[in-house]
């Protein structure tokens, strides 16, 4: 069993401001339209968006209004997330009307917990006597792991204990409910969020209960005799759902093994990856060997087999699921926004576990693509499914693709996406660093300042980046004194290998391992550490295995997966084939919203006037040669609604 080294923990929001060309774009978009317009959202006054029911719900449950629950059973998740964002937002950014805004939700919300600690506003509302008796369905505990990850998040960004005592009282009621001692309830939640959730209010208290309840709820899980089933036969052997029959399929909700002896990635994927992402925080926090080991085997299954080059995951949308091993359809995909977010989360807690370069190239290949792909350029429209292929019109008439949709939406009935974007955009500062003792690592190359201790010593770095449109990447620190530590700097794969630093100007390459160059120096006030890191143009096949892309090929450059769309090579995209040796060039576009690098080359066209009706025919096929475009997939559906597609076929170069 392989002993972890060289852990290292996030940089703490605070201490790291983002100034980037690219990112503060998109954070401030957040900060201005997307967390406002959610706001709205979430009080149902927006015309012709669907309500949410949320706030109001929580105003019934504090006794400020009569009425009837309405939304999803999980509603007051949506809530939390807000509530999570717009803490982080004033933790970068003050905003007193934010902060009013935040604080009047949160006395609603205390106004709404009841007398021994619990809350949840559908079972105030709607059913006070059936707490805890449906844990498989009706995603209690994680309602309630959202709302102690927003009271964490609010305590440190601006101080104030409100939120914070009241999930306290929550977790400490929780508490006292389920556990190994007798008359507890020894079970788990179907849709996995307290575990981590758990671990961040540890941190945030340190009361170590709250570590060994996450420890709980993770070792409980797939134990025999399976809870779940015993559950379901205490309430007659019936589902919430009306849709659902029989009895709960364990591998859903990744409660068919003991977390230990699971090596694939199966069931929903959302809640897979946030169970991970607790497994991983609890391997750090208490050196579990066996853990550690299980996270690195489900991660190798996720990213090897099951993971889209978009970096999404979860192939079907029944179940929003993982399928089997290289079952990656384009047309039919889930890839759940909040599963990628899901995937990010994970790849952090991995990278301070023991910093591998993989573990950062995903998190970056899910942000940079299916993340802000999920958001529209204004900030008010999103995705919740991400495609990598799209006929508007079969989106629209086939069932089995009813859930692709070719424009974003304004809201959704099951809204966890947008605000899980919103919290995700404005907590970035969190994912570009991790420090030790000694040692700075450098995991996304985003610009801003961070201020680190290092040996005792207080160190500013300063990063600029020109990511993603170019690899020039510069760091200059200014160490309190003059000092030996190390910075580490990720060699992203997209990159092959073709990397050159130099420091005060002198080629470097220093120790390279696990995809990071080690370079241990005494650094002075104002040395400054240059990268520059390749952005050649991929053309990227898939394995043989996907069944989905044979004969096909992506192209790639840098982080950024680019998709081909009908506004700019005509429909049908999939009359389009991709050169043998199709010279591909870029280009930077500014008409494309905010301005993007765009990818050119030769390809050939078949044309559908020369069939005269006919369906299938002997003949040759006939194709004119064109000029493809393909646009950075995280901007495609900003134009109006057309086709697109990340994969297309490609001439045949045998070798």
């Amino acid at each position: 069993m392989r002993v972890v080294t060289e852990r290292s923990a996030a940089v703490p929001l605070q201490q790291v401001k983002l100034n980037d060309p690219f990112w503060s774009r998109y954070i401030r978009l957040v900060r201005e339209v997307a967390i406002p317009y959610q706001y709205e959202a979430l009080h149902d006054r927006i015309p012709g968006v669907e309500p949410s029911h949320a706030v109001a719900n929580f105003r019934i449950a504090a006794g400020r209004e009569q009425g009837e629950y309405k939304g999803m059973v999980f509603q007051d998740s949506d809530v939390a997330k807000w509530l999570e964002a717009a803490a982080y937002s004033l933790a970068i950014h003050p905003d007193p009307k934010l902060e009013q805004q935040v604080d009047e939700l949160i006395d609603l919300i205390a106004d709404a917990q009841q007398p021994d600690g619990y809350l949840n506003t559908y079972f105030t509302v709607k059913e006070p006597t059936k707490r805890w008796t449906n844990l498989t369905d009706c995603h209690e505990l994680y309602c309630a792991g959202h709302l102690i990850e927003a009271a964490v998040a609010h305590y440190r960004a601006t101080g104030k204990r409100k939120l914070l005592d009241v999930a306290c009282r929550f977790a400490d009621y929780i508490d006292t409910v389920f556990g190994p001692e007798e008359g507890k309830i020894h079970g788990f939640d179907g849709h996995q969020e307290i575990e981590l959730a758990l671990v961040k209010l540890y941190e945030a208290t340190h009361e170590e209960k709250y570590l060994q309840l996450a420890q709980y709820f993770i070792d409980e899980r797939g134990r025999e005799p399976h809870f779940f089933h015993q559950e379901w036969e205490r309430r007659g052997k019936s589902s919430f759902y009306a849709s659902v029959s029989g009895a709960p399929h364990l591998p859903y909700h990744q409660s068919h093994l003991p977390v230990r002896e699971q090596k694939v990635a199966v069931g929903h994927s959302v809640r897979a990856v946030y169970m991970y992402t607790a497994m991983a925080d609890l391997a750090a926090r208490t050196g579990d060997a066996s853990l550690m080991e299980a996270c690195e085997n489900l991660w190798d299954n996720i990213v090897h087999k099951q993971m889209y080059i978009t970096g999404g995951i979860g192939s079907t949308h029944h179940g929003e699921a993982f399928t089997i091993d290289y079952d990656l359809p384009n047309d039919t995909v889930y890839a759940e926004t909040c599963a990628s977010i899901g995937l990010i989360f994970f790849a952090r807690r991995m990278l301070e576990l023991s910093p591998k370069s993989e573990y950062a190239d995903v998190m970056e290949r899910a942000l940079y693509n299916t993340v802000i792909g999920s958001m529209a350029q204004d900030g008010t429209h999103f995705f919740y499914v991400n495609p990598l292929e799209v006929w508007p019109d079969a989106c629209r008439h086939n069932p089995g693709k009813h859930h692709v949709k070719p424009v974003r939406p304004g809201w959704f009935a099951c809204a966890c996406c947008p605000p899980n974007v919103a919290r995700l955009l404005t907590s970035l500062g969190e994912y570009v660093y991790t420090s030790n003792e000694d040692t700075l690592f450098a995991h996304l190359y985003i610009g801003g300042e961070t201020a680190v201790s290092l040996r005792g010593n207080t160190v500013k770095v300063k990063q600029t980046s020109e990511l993603p449109w170019s690899g020039n990447v510069t760091f200059t620190v200014e160490p309190q004194q003059a000092a030996e530590w190390t910075l580490a700097l990720r060699i992203p794969g997209w990159c092959r290998g073709q990397a050159v630093i130099r420091v005060n100007g002198e080629e470097t390459t220093g120790l390279i391992r696990e995809g990071y160059a080690y370079i241990t120096r005494t650094w002075a006030s104002g040395d400054t550490l240059e990268l520059a890191l390749s952005l050649d143009i991929l053309q990227v096949r898939a394995h043989p295995l996907v069944r989905a892309n044979a004969g096909k090929a992506a192209i790639q450059r840098g982080p950024l997966v680019y998709c081909w769309e009908s506004v700019d090579n005509g429909a049908p995209i999939s009359a389009v084939t991709l050169a043998a040796d199709p010279k591909l060039t870029s280009r930077f576009d500014p008409d494309l919203p905010g301005g993007a690098v765009v990818i050119e080359g030769a390809g050939w066209r078949e044309e559908a006037e020369s069939w005269n009706g006919e369906l299938y025919r002997a003949a040759p096929r006939q194709a004119k040669s064109a000029t493809l475009k393909a646009i950075p997939y995280y901007l495609w559906g900003n134009r109006g609604e057309n086709e697109m597609a990340v994969w297309i076929r490609e001439e045949a170069s045998l070798v």
